[in-house]
């Protein structure tokens, strides 16, 4: 049997640049070296572990001089959790990074010319900026090395974040930084009267236990949406956990459950049931106030919200009398925050519910000049339904990661509307749209807003205009 060659110890090794998400880039014998956990100015001692043809992938094995960019992170769970892996680097060189993320991105993927990348413009909160985090229960948790000295073998529930790379691993969580209370309030509690109950936590490997999966939402208005999911249905058990959450938690203003007997943890095919409370969420952004439910989707850190969506503003540069189609619009809300300044704002979306509230939110402040649809975008946005619903002047498109379908931009191009305002979470595969828009439309403005404080993820708009000699041959 052939043994496989070992790979070297590299000593020394000094962190040059931070690279797509959020990978630490050194440089070994002419090949790039990748290493996660470590920031430019470190210098450490790493294991190669895997070997490839144009790159080398290692782990941190000690850090021998840490750089001059690095701040003490302030989160105990730092390190072990999957989530915010810059905690430790200045959060000035987190702006920079990040912008240096999507200039990289928009001319290595979409190469196309664009115009000087605008700074990030900074979260205004770095803490606790969060309105939503989700929270899997397990039967057997992650253990330190520490831990493993002090626990016995066998079960040992938690309730916290999947481990990196490991669907069935669990970190119990302590404090969250993440979210404002009640929220770290809600989720010890529950985890401590489980326990107390003999509930059982799910077992993520053999797919057995009850408890499963815990939501909680909050929002700037101070309400409170929790959704407990149950792997199976016990109706004396199932209310026990609702009232205990009911009753020790007044703040809560909308308590759901759901059964999902499936062997995934996705919940938006299922029926969610109001247990208690309103049955949704209120938000408010700027002057707009918003009505969420359980699956609607609504931005994550909605001061930072407000700061994108004037900036959306600014780019579609409406002056009252265009058609301005909102694709992707979710429950409607940058279709209603820019309605006041246009003719008419029409707002396609591909989950019903969403729709339902974008339509509710119009309705509750008054706004009169929007109309929503559902469906797939692709069939709906289509020359028979502009030619009955209106030409589009400016097209804003917010989509999922995935970005766009490639049909969604042909039908873009075919509409030709003068301005596209492209709204991403992902500047790969807008970067990718863009190159696919470029045979009509150039960037004219890219302005990058930093959602997502101290991870690498980055939002970003981009500003495109229909060239000058498209725009003559419609005329």
């Amino acid at each position: 049997m052939r043994r496989k060659k070992n790979l070297p110890l590299l000593s020394g090794l000094e962190i040059l640049d931070i690279g797509a998400e959020g990978r630490s880039i050194a440089r070994y014998d002419g090949m790039v070296v990748f290493v996660p956990g470590l920031i430019p100015g470190d210098i450490a001692d790493v294991q190669v572990i895997r070997k490839r043809k144009n790159y080398l992938e290692a782990r941190v094995v000690a850090v021998v001089k840490e750089s001059e960019l690095r701040v003490k992170p302030f989160c105990k769970h730092f390190g072990v959790c999957g989530g915010c892996k810059w905690q430790h680097l200045r959060y000035e060189y987190q702006l920079q990074y990040k912008h240096q993320q999507v200039r990289d991105q928009l001319q290595r993927i979409g190469k196309v010319a664009i115009p000087t990348v605008r700074p990030v413009l900074p979260s205004p909160e770095v803490q606790k900026y969060r309105n939503k985090l989700e929270f899997t229960f397990s039967s057997r948790r992650w253990l330190t090395p520490d831990q493993m000295q002090e626990v016995l073998a066998g079960e040992n529930p938690g309730l916290g974040f999947h481990i990196e790379g490991r669907f069935d691993k669990v970190l119990d969580i302590e404090t969250c930084y993440l979210q404002p209370e009640p929220s770290n309030s809600i989720r010890n509690a529950v985890r401590r009267f489980a326990l107390e109950q003999g509930i059982s936590f799910f077992d993520l490997r053999n797919q057995q236990g009850f408890l499963r999966t815990l939501i909680i939402r909050t929002s700037s208005t101070g309400e409170v949406m929790v959704i407990v999911v149950f792997f199976y249905d016990d109706p004396d058990l199932r209310c026990k956990i609702l009232d205990f959450i009911s009753a020790s938690f007044l703040q809560v203003t909308s308590l759901f459950y759901v059964i999902n007997p499936k062997g995934n943890d996705s919940i938006a095919d299922l029926r969610l049931i109001c247990y208690k409370g309103n049955g949704y969420l209120t938000e408010k952004i700027g002057d707009i106030i918003f009505q969420a439910g359980p699956l609607s989707f609504l931005q994550v850190n909605v001061r930072q919200a407000e700061v994108m969506y004037n900036q959306v503003a600014v780019f579609a540069a409406l002056r009252g009398d265009e058609i301005v189609y909102d694709l992707y619009t979710g429950i409607g809300t940058i279709a209603n925050y820019i309605a006041k300044n246009a003719r008419k704002v029409i707002g396609i979306e591909f989950i019903d519910e969403a729709v339902n509230f974008a339509q509710r939110n119009s309705v509750i402040n008054a706004i009169d000049n929007t109309s929503f649809f559902s469906g797939d975008i692709q069939n709906i946005f289509t020359v028979d339904f502009y030619e009955k619903h209106g030409q589009p002047d400016i097209v804003i498109t917010d989509p999922p990661r995935a970005g766009m379908h490639e049909k969604v931009v042909r039908l873009l191009l075919e509409a030709m509307p003068r301005r596209i305002v492209y709204v991403s979470c992902n500047p790969a595969t807008q970067a990718r749209d863009i190159l696919l828009l470029s045979s009509k439309y150039h960037v004219t403005a890219v302005q990058p807003v930093d959602m997502f404080p101290h991870t690498f993820h980055i939002e970003c708009i981009v500003l495109l205009e229909l060239n000058n000699t498209d725009v003559i041959s419609t005329k």
